[in-house]
């Protein structure tokens, strides 16, 4: 299994400002298999927004194909300013069933646990999912291609990494026999 990732960056009309602090991550809940439309829809209308895929291939008896699917099924991640209008110009979409809250009010996702996933995607590491965790060790990965990523460490038959998207509580493992490690 190999992995992918779809990601649109407008262009900024300040280049010194950092739109991860001004600007944080939300998760939106979508309707079944709408979120690569949904991903359309926002990019037309300019939001800044973050699919995770995996590539898996898909055995028929006649036939095999590799085809890209959604890593966390029925969510789309969207970076938004603090105005109402943003936020409702995102509710206002098609397919789209509302922001992940909590107590009514929009969760933000740390930049961090997206900028995360996003670089273990962009290396093309085989990942699985993994069953959401709160408890265990936090250690940061030293050196080699995943240099500097951060998780939960996982020891059962090997060592696993596990990066999690707290607010829709959802994880990612991977394999990191060999990689050096720091505690965070």
């Amino acid at each position: 299994m190999t992995t992918n990732q779809t990601r649109f960056r407008p262009e900024s009309s300040e280049p010194d400002s950092d739109p991860c602090l001004i600007n944080p991550w939300y998760a939106v809940q979508t309707r079944y298999r709408f979120e690569n439309k949904i991903l359309a829809q926002l990019q037309i209308k300019g939001v800044e927004t973050f699919l995770p895929m995996l590539n898996q291939v898909h055995c028929w008896s006649d036939r095999q194909k590799s085809i890209s699917v959604p890593l966390f099924s029925g969510y789309v991640f969207v970076r938004l300013g603090a105005t109402t209008n943003s936020r409702m110009n995102v509710l206002r979409t098609e397919g789209v069933m509302g922001f992940v809250s909590v107590n009514g009010n929009a969760s933000p996702i740390p930049s961090r646990q997206i900028n995360d996933l996003s670089a273990l995607l962009a290396q093309k590491v085989p990942c699985s999912l993994h069953a959401f965790l709160k408890v265990g060790q936090r250690v940061r990965i030293r050196g080699g291609c995943l240099d500097g990523l951060q998780g939960l460490l996982v020891q059962n038959e090997e060592k696993t990494l596990v990066i999690s998207i707290d607010c829709i509580q959802r994880s990612v493992a991977v394999t990191i026999e060999g990689y050096e490690l720091e505690l965070v």
